[in-house]
């Protein structure tokens, strides 16, 4: 896998810088034992490493050690090893052109055969050219030595008649190292995938229940971090099947990087309002279930996400707020306490007596049983409008129950207004004419 050859080469890095001290605190006495156990410098890799019988895991522990130079040499021999091949296949190619093939030609199993030997050839072949690259070699040696491979494959391909291609696919298909590695890989892929999301269920089921534990966090910081943590979980295991059925997933890493700048303007509003749910979730100035009032919305929390905070409103309408628009607004909460005061204004007639109507409001706020006695309600006389004098009425009462006594007293002051023989006149006006004598 290159994601574990990746960890190791970073571990034998460590090793390697920090060799000296480890060196300098070895006894004398060990140091014939450590010599001896060194490699043999008298093994030879030269015959090994062109052997086109060679599996593609030695080779590629073999051109580890291997120079820029040594390599330009074996990538030579690589090459005369794959035209030397390419050159049975053409020769039975023309002779093929030459002698127009019968029906059941043996020619065409014995291209397929070479084919299919080449396939493998070229496999180390690219090993090669790869190493070489890595280690710095002349770009233009690298680049003729790929621009050979794809010219043969495009050429013959373009040249090869329907039967050829037919059993080069068939053959391929048929292959271990070809199309059952691939079907391997693609089930390896969906099996794991599966897994993986299995897994992550389970995992953020657990995270749930462990931060649900911590009472000082708000849900919606917690169904927050319960997602984060699924869907990291999700990535990291997707890099580490990707890496197990060897994709590289460097070019995927430099995409990202390449893109972000990009992406940062493209989504800068997203970004905003990303920042902006972090804020609210830290913050909590709301939680999920508060009654909260902002930007001119006034509604019960459903969930925030990392762009929006979703409201209902009273009469069941849902509202998507963008989070920078609730962050940078007053925000309102009518939930935040247990309990709430209810503010109404009631008006009389100027010729009903102040004593009467503050016995009457006050009767019906100390029988309705969902008003709290402390703090104690507030009961006056509180302004002397145009056409009455205005009576406030301010009870406390359970945030829970704010709505119920509302509307309950606005109906009962009434009721009892009507049955103590009190009035709450409409606007009028006085209008006084003044009469002004003919001269």
């Amino acid at each position: 896998m290159r994601f574990l050859r990746l960890v190791l080469a970073m571990a034998g890095l460590m090793m390697a810088l920090f060799h000296p001290a480890i060196q300098a605190q070895t006894p004398a006495a060990e140091s014939p034992q450590a010599e001896a156990a060194e490699p043999d410098p008298a093994i030879h890799w030269e015959g090994r490493i062109t052997n086109p019988s060679i599996s593609t895991a030695e080779l590629s522990h073999l051109l580890v050690p291997l120079t820029k130079q040594q390599l330009e040499s074996v990538s030579g021999e690589w090459l005369k090893i794959v035209q030397d091949k390419t050159s049975e296949i053409s020769l039975l190619q023309a002779e093929r052109v030459r002698n127009p093939a019968e029906v059941r030609d043996e020619r065409v199993n014995r291209i397929v055969s070479l084919v299919e030997q080449r396939a493998r050839l070229l496999e180390r072949y690219t090993l090669v050219v790869d190493s070489l690259e890595r280690k710095g070699g002349d770009e233009a040696l690298v680049n003729e030595l790929r621009a050979y491979r794809s010219s043969i494959l495009y050429e013959e391909t373009s040249l090869a008649s329907a039967g050829a291609l037919a059993g080069s696919l068939l053959a391929w298909l048929g292959r271990r190292d070809g199309g059952i590695a691939v079907l391997i890989s693609i089930s390896v892929a969906i099996i794991a995938l599966g897994a993986i999301v299995f897994v992550a269920r389970l995992a953020r089921g657990g995270a749930r229940f462990w931060i649900g534990r911590r009472t000082s966090l708000s849900k919606l910081l917690q169904n927050f971090l319960v997602g984060a943590f699924y869907w990291l979980f999700i990535v990291v295991g997707l890099l580490v099947v990707l890496s197990a059925i060897d994709i590289d997933i460097t070019p995927l890493f430099a995409v990202i990087g390449g893109a972000s700048f990009i992406l940062a303007f493209a989504f800068q509003d997203t970004l905003g309002n990303l920042a902006s749910g972090l804020m609210i979730m830290i913050n909590q100035p709301f939680d999920e279930g508060d009654f909260i009032e902002v930007g001119g919305v006034a509604g019960t929390v459903q969930k925030v996400s990392i762009v929006g905070t979703t409201i209902a409103t009273p009469d069941n309408k849902i509202i998507v707020v963008p989070n920078k628009n609730v962050w940078g607004n007053v925000i309102v909460n009518a939930s935040a306490s247990d309990i709430r005061r209810v503010d109404l204004t009631f008006g009389a007639s100027y010729d009903d007596p102040i004593q009467a109507v503050l016995e009457t409001i006050n009767g019906v706020v100390s029988a309705h049983p969902k008003i709290l006695e402390d703090p104690a309600p507030q009961v006056q006389a509180n302004e002397l409008s145009a056409s009455s004098v205005n009576y406030i009425c301010r009870p406390w009462v359970r945030s829970d129950d704010y709505i119920d006594v509302y509307w309950d007293l606005t109906r009962q002051v009434k009721e009892a207004f009507d049955k103590n023989g009190l009035s709450m006149p409409y606007p009028q006006q006085d209008v006084h004419l003044k009469h002004v004598p003919a001269t």
